[in-house]
């Protein structure tokens, strides 16, 4: 389940279905370099803004969790965003400026901006990939963290093996009395996954 003091409220395809948070592209711009931007999409908009990103080509990835919902006094799960107002979306810079634009003056789509460089963030491509496999997984107890306190950044490197995080990077990390893998976002916020045995971790 998510960490509730730690959410974050601020404003090639990989064989996911729509419902772990992961939109492939109908079409590529060959020979266009293409990165993963990190995107604010304000008022909750954004499924809906994937939707039309999808419709556009465009492949992006929303960190998706079950939580329970009071519908009509009865309580049900659903599968909602992790992190409110989130959107990753992998194009040119040009190409989700004019995605923004389209919106008009209104538009619920900014960059997230990184106050380092004073450019739009970027993830790079192995760690998005890593997030995303892990994150896709959808286990009740994924663990989403915004605030990478300094001991989980001691822990050892590793790459998994085998099983369904088969190559996957990231620090072994004990939280909630379990060994799990963390996969950063520089900048943004980290995954745990689920207990993952030593014998399927490589230290690298």
């Amino acid at each position: 389940m998510l960490n509730d003091t730690l959410l974050l409220d601020s404003a090639g395809p990989l064989g996911k279905t729509p419902n772990s948070g992961y939109a492939g592209p109908e079409h590529c711009s060959e020979g266009v370099p293409l990165s993963w931007y990190v995107l604010r999409v304000s008022y909750s908009r954004e499924l809906k803004v994937q939707e039309k990103l999808h419709e556009s080509g465009v492949e992006s990835f929303i960190p998706m969790m079950w939580r329970s919902v009071n519908v009509a006094g009865r309580l049900e799960k659903r599968l909602l965003p992790a992190v409110n107002n989130l959107c990753f979306a992998k194009w040119t810079r040009q190409g989700i400026e004019d995605f923004i634009k389209g919106y008009g003056e209104s538009s619920p789509v900014h960059f997230y901006w990184d106050r380092t460089s004073a450019c739009p963030m970027t993830i790079p491509e192995k760690s998005m990939e890593d997030f995303i496999k892990v994150a896709s997984s959808l286990d009740e107890d994924l663990i989403y963290l915004t605030e990478i306190y300094g001991k989980l950044r001691e822990g050892q490197m590793v790459k998994v093996k085998d099983g369904p995080l088969k190559g996957v990077t990231g620090r072994v990390v004990r939280i909630r009395k379990s060994r799990r893998i963390m996969v950063e976002l520089p900048g943004m916020l980290a995954v745990a996954s689920t207990y993952v045995p030593g014998e399927m971790l490589e230290i690298i």
